[in-house]
């Protein structure tokens, strides 16, 4: 069977990654699984907690991604990264300043992050057709204090941060810049203007979750996921997985910037689908929703309410508004949230020679 691009649907991964995995050490106290970003190895009176990530959907901003995917899982489990290791795969004809480049990009968005490059790979070869970078980051926190979502409770609110599609948003507006400036409607006239595509391209200055993650984990948190490939559907998805509980999603209390619904309408993208570092969820205990509220405003971060956890037997669903039977009105229609599957940014690849 040949697969499509993009991460492996959730039940192959589970058949023919996570079940050929055979031996367990006593030292680790999260293992690999669906919904789970990070492992968590038992270092005594701290927990090292670590996950890896590739970047292969972008080139114009792959060094700074590198940092910033890595660094988001870490701090969905409440913590700050401390290290990042970089492994570059970079394909032939890569001349000294391409890599200078991402090399600033990377060191300067550490900085900014505060996580030190430690280490890592850097070869050119002709495995690859364009730049690829997987980064491991690593962080610690004192033992037992990892959020986990394995704590989600019917009653939870899902709390999200930003907006929906901010990496791929800015992603395609980067990739993609002329074809949509030559967009026309019509009309003949622009279907996005100068401004609005500066806009979608500095989304990519707020993929970070690090401030609001930490943030969270010192409220106390029943769970936070990064929203990637799969996008806000895939992400509430995966962490139903873990807890096993159902999720009832609220599509209009989703935020969204128009740039991201017009850019996203112009390529044939489901936003709620599209990856969107930069944006974090939340599980929020009931009792602790104004103490979570509070404490996002106190970070600078914007967050949303925009679902609830409900029993598993209620099913992983997004709640609608539509018109009812022509009259006037809207009715409300409750449509089931299937797994993830390849990111819609992949669909925009047909606009250039990658593969």
């Amino acid at each position: 069977m040949i697969l499509p691009n993009g991460k492996l649907d959730s039940e192959l991964l589970r058949q023919i990654v996570f079940d050929k995995i055979k031996y367990r050490s006593d030292d680790v106290r999260v293992r690999p699984g669906i919904g789970e970003d990070c492992a968590l190895i038992d270092f005594g009176d701290y927990d090292c907690v670590m996950s890896t990530d590739p970047i292969s959907s972008t080139v114009s901003d792959i060094g700074r991604l590198a940092i910033h995917i890595t660094c988001n899982d870490i701090a969905s489990n409440g913590v700050q990264p401390l290290g990042i290791m970089l492994a570059c795969m970079l394909p032939e004809g890569t001349t000294d300043e391409e890599v200078e480049e991402i090399m600033n990009q990377a060191a300067s968005t550490a900085a900014e992050v505060g996580v030190e490059i430690i280490g890592g790979h850097t070869e050119i070869t002709p495995s690859v057709k364009q730049p690829l970078i997987v980064s491991t980051a690593i962080g610690k926190t004192p033992a037992g204090t990892s959020q986990s979502g394995n704590d989600m409770l019917p009653g939870d609110f899902i709390m999200m941060t930003k907006a929906v599609g901010l990496e791929g948003t800015g992603i395609i507006a980067c990739d993609h810049e002329e074809e949509i400036r030559g967009a026309r409607d019509e009309d003949g006239g622009r279907i996005i203007s100068d401004e609005e595509i500066a806009k979608a391209k500095s989304f990519l200055d707020l993929v970070s979750v690090v401030p609001e993650g930490v943030a969270a984990g010192k409220v106390g948190t029943h769970g936070m996921h990064d929203i990637t490939e799969g996008g806000i559907l895939g992400a509430v998805w995966e962490m139903c997985q873990i807890s096993g509980t159902g999720a009832e999603v609220w599509e209009d209390a989703i935020p969204m910037h128009p740039e991201t619904e017009k850019i996203c309408g112009m390529f044939g993208v489901d936003p709620l689908r599209l990856i969107s570092s930069g944006s974090m969820i939340i599980i929020v205990p009931k009792e602790k929703r104004q103490e979570m509220e509070d404490a996002m405003k106190d970070a600078g971060v914007d967050a949303s309410i925009i679902g609830i956890i409900t029993e598993q037997s209620e099913g992983i669903c997004m709640a609608k508004h539509t018109r009812t039977c022509g009259r006037e009105g809207m009715g409300r229609i409750r449509v089931k949230i299937d797994p993830p599957y390849a990111d819609e940014i992949y669909k925009t690849y047909k606009y250039t020679d990658r593969g």
